[in-house]
């Protein structure tokens, strides 16, 4: 049986935001968000197709809305009912696909 991460302090949770660029926290929904902007929906779909692949690898999935080139990205963890270190490395990843961050 795996052990899945706890919710983060506010601390280390805003800590982390101030380094992943973009994203924002929504107190209400106690989750991270971020909006994507692509060239076209080809383009889109294919940064969905990376993160969809990433996130069956963690068991971790996004919640997310796609209409053409733009996509919403919602991270929490439902189990932990909030933020975790697995949104974090979602979040960070996909960054990464669209070329932000190190």
């Amino acid at each position: 049986m795996s052990t899945r991460p706890t919710q983060l302090s506010a601390d280390e949770r805003d800590a982390a935001l101030a380094a992943l660029g973009g994203w924002t926290y929504d107190a209400d929904a106690k989750a991270i968000n971020k909006s994507f902007h692509f060239e076209d929906f080809s383009e889109a779909w294919g940064f969905m197709n990376r993160a969809a692949l990433l996130a069956e690898k963690m068991d971790h999935h996004p919640e997310w809305f796609n209409v053409y080139n733009k996509v919403e990205v919602k991270m929490t963890t439902h189990d932990a009912d909030g933020v975790t270190s697995l949104d974090l490395e979602m979040a960070a990843a996909m960054n990464l696909f669209v070329g932000e961050g190190a």
